[in-house]
Parts: C-alpha cells; structure tokens; sequence
C-alpha cells in the first residue's frame, strides 16, 4: 500500500488552491477563521459558486454533477477546502440524501431531486432520531399506513438539525411492526410544507437554535416518494450513516484549527501573557494533538488506499469518527484554556480593546457547540459496539 501522494496529485492540489484563492468569498472566509454562525444564505452562496465549477458534488456519480476524481483527489479537495477556510455545504444535500437517492432512488426521482439538491434549491434535514429511538434508531416508532397512493403518517422526530429552513426531510418510518424491527422500517421523502408537520425549535446551550422537534399528525406521503423497496429503509440508511460518520472526522479542519492553535499560542507569549510553564503545558499538549492527528489522516489515508484498490474498510467509518471528534473536542478545550479568564466572560486587563481578542469571547460557544460530534452520526460508544463486532467479532 503506497501512502505517497503522485505527482498528478501535487498538481491537483495546487489547482484547487488556485480555485479557492479566488472564488471564495472574503466575508465567508472571515466567518470561518472567527468561528461564526453561518447563516443559510452563506451556506447556499458557497455551494453555488461551487456548483458552477462542477464541484459542489464531486463523489456523486459523474452523471449527476459528480467528478472522475480518485478516492484520494476527493481527499485532497476535503483537505483543501478546510486549510482555506471555505464552509461546508449542507451536509444533508451532498453527504446523505444525494448519494442515496442516486444510488437507490428511480430514474425520475434522481431527474427531480439531484440537480436541485446539488445547488441547493431545496435544503433537506434527516428525519431519523425520535424520543425513544436515537442510538438505537432501530427502535422508531413514527408510523407510516398505507393508504392508496400515499402513506400517512404519524409520529415524532426530535434533534432535528436545521429543520427551521429545509423544504424537504428524509425519514425513517415504520411500515411494519412484525419480525425483526430493522425489517419493518421504510426510507420515505417528505416536503416540509405539508399539511400536518410542524416544526418547534429547541433551544441549545451554544445559544444558535439549529435543533427541532418535529411532529406529524397524519401527513400524507406519496408512495413515489419512498426510496426503494418498502421495509428495506434500514440498508439505505446504512449507506448513508456510512458516509455521516467518515465525513465527520473532518481530519482537514482540524489541521487547520491545529494551525490556529499554534499561532493563538504563539501570539500570546509575544505579548508577555502566558509564563514560560504555561507555555511548556501548551506546547507538550498541542504536540499530542498533533501526534494523534497525524495518526488519524494515516488511517484516513489508508482507507482511501483501500477504497482506490477496491479493497474494503470495515469498522473504518467507526474510528475515523471515534478519534476524529474526540480530537475536534480536544483543541475547544485547548481553545478555551487559551482563552483564559475571557473565555469565562471575566474582564482581563491584557485585552487590547480594540477586538482583536473576539476569538476569547467566542471561546466557550464554540466549546459548548462542539460538545454534540461525539453523540450525533451515532454516539461514539455505539461506534465502539461496531467496532467490537463488525472488525473483532466480538
């Protein structure tokens, strides 16, 4: 297995540099390196720019907007886009629902949804947790009849990221209450301005309401509207939470928030507020960020010599996004010991007032924010009971 990057990668990584130097927006840029809440609209305004170059969707299949781009192009793409700042598109759109519906869905429903998809014309939010059925979503209880040409449904989704702006969801239903409970749930499409649905915000400690409940008093489905066969929402869902996980050790980001790291460090002990202990502290911590980060891109790259092999990579999406969150965890703790008394809110006479130090005030947000990597995607202990069965047959 060959980790070595080719000369014709070089030569892609420096065309994607070029590309993002230009087109990515300076203010979206500004937002990205203090932290900031993106709105939708900078989500959708990135996207598109992307879109028009024909990258908004590079792993989706060529035919509908994806690249011919190897397993490790698509690497160094995610790599770039994070080391210059760029925001991620919605990762319902291009992560989730477009590689399932093309993949799974029918001819006409890959014609209706994916070009929109891709430029986000519709924003989609998953429909899968419910109050007694998170980790084990195999336990859901929205139910959905059939009834002629439609399903009606009934039931309760919660943490529903984002649902506040998505025109479409995509859900998990139970269509069946015999047999195994992973044999009874169905993969449906749902638009968001039926009647029935209604969307209530949850409020969250980071104080950015990106969460809902969401309810459905007999919401009527189309039938044309389900992906695949009905009962086997379980094994799209697989594939889906397969590109969730791997997605979320976000190995790029952290690399550059690792960066960000050694030069708030750095600045700091220029201006004479860290003792030469706290520095040595720092210093011994980040270089342990920076060992284990490096041992999760070597993983990283290893599936990808995998995937460009045709070889498998069982368990792989479980680790990578087990140490891959506990490390974006790791560097807001950093974040928020760097910080100091600011962090807390506490007046501290080194800041210069002239707003330089935002990034201190904004500390314990983007700590508190950062709290839900480890449980979204599949909590990082059910990842661990993947991992026990699936890689060690236990």
């Amino acid at each position: 297995m060959n980790l070595d990057f080719t000369d014709e990668d070089r030569a892609f990584r420096a065309d994607v540099r070029i590309f993002l130097a230009k087109a990515l927006p300076d203010d979206l840029r500004r937002k990205m390196v203090e932290r900031r809440h993106l709105a939708k609209e900078d989500i959708v305004r990135w996207q598109r720019i992307l879109n028009a170059r024909g990258w908004a969707v590079p792993a989706w299949p060529v035919e509908w907007g994806g690249q011919p781009w190897t397993p490790t192009q698509r690497y160094i793409f995610q790599e770039e886009m994070a080391l210059a700042h760029a925001p991620e598109g919605s990762p319902f759109n291009v992560n989730m629902i477009g590689p399932v519906i093309a993949k799974f869905g029918t001819e006409e429903q890959k014609r209706r949804f994916l070009p929109r998809i891709a430029n986000i014309d519709d924003w989609w939010c998953q429909g899968f947790s419910e109050p007694g059925a998170g980790s084990d979503l195999a336990a859901l209880k929205t139910s959905a009849v059939r009834d002629g040409d439609d399903y009606v449904l009934n039931g309760q989704k919660i943490w529903t990221t984002q649902a506040q702006h998505a025109d479409w969801m995509f859900a998990l239903v139970r269509t069946d209450n015999t047999g195994k409970k992973q044999q009874g749930i169905t993969f449906l499409l749902l638009e968001m301005r039926s009647p029935g649905i209604i969307v209530r915000p949850i409020p969250s400690i980071d104080g950015i309401s990106d969460l809902n409940e969401v309810f459905f008093d007999n919401v009527r489905v189309p039938v044309a509207n389900r992906i695949g066969e009905e009962g086997r929402g379980w094994d799209y869902a697989k594939h889906l939470l397969g590109h969730e996980r791997s997605g979320i050790a976000r190995i790029g980001l952290s690399k550059e928030r690792l960066a960000q790291l050694r030069h708030l460090r750095a600045d700091l002990a220029a201006r004479g507020m860290l003792t030469a202990a706290e520095q040595a502290r720092l210093d011994r911590k980040l270089a342990e960020v920076a060992v284990e980060l490096r041992a999760l891109e070597l993983t990283q790259l290893r599936v990808v010599a995998a995937d460009t092999a045709g070889g498998g990579a069982a368990g792989a999406a479980s680790i990578l996004k087990i140490k891959g969150t506990e490390l974006q965890q790791r560097m807001t703790e950093l974040t928020l010991e760097l910080a100091g008394p600011a962090g807390l809110g506490v007046p501290d006479h080194h800041g210069d007032g002239d707003g330089t130090d935002g990034w201190r005030a904004a500390a314990p947000l983007f700590y508190f924010t950062m709290r839900k990597v480890s449980i979204f995607g599949g909590s990082n202990e059910i990842q661990k009971n993947i991992i026990a069965k699936t890689m060690l047959g236990l």
